[in-house]
């Protein structure tokens, strides 16, 4: 008799960064949220942090299976912070979904 065992396996996705009118913004290749307030959003990402700043900033979607979150506010400017080694998400949202 064969046994089966469950394997989860992440694949590599792509990170674009979209800004519309400095208003939104949609980030893709997103693994998960380090933190967040009404200035200052922390996105662990595949390609490193990446921190976005504004004001009145607001998650207005976050699809964690999908990478991908799109967020509403004044926009005033967005940074790759570090480079992450392939590890296992640890952030805020990793953390609560346990």
């Amino acid at each position: 008799m064969r046994e089966f065992t469950e394997t989860t396996m992440r694949t590599a996705r792509t990170g674009n960064i979209t800004i519309e009118n400095r208003e939104h913004i949609t980030v893709t290749g997103v693994a998960d949220i380090d933190s967040f307030n009404e200035n200052e959003i922390m996105v662990r990402t595949d390609d490193g942090r990446l921190t976005v700043f504004g004001q009145g900033l607001h998650i207005a979607r976050l699809d964690l299976e999908q990478g991908q979150l799109t967020v509403d506010g004044l926009i005033g400017g967005v940074e790759y912070t570090d480079v992450l080694e392939k590890q296992p998400a640890q952030g805020l949202f990793s953390k609560l979904f346990r």
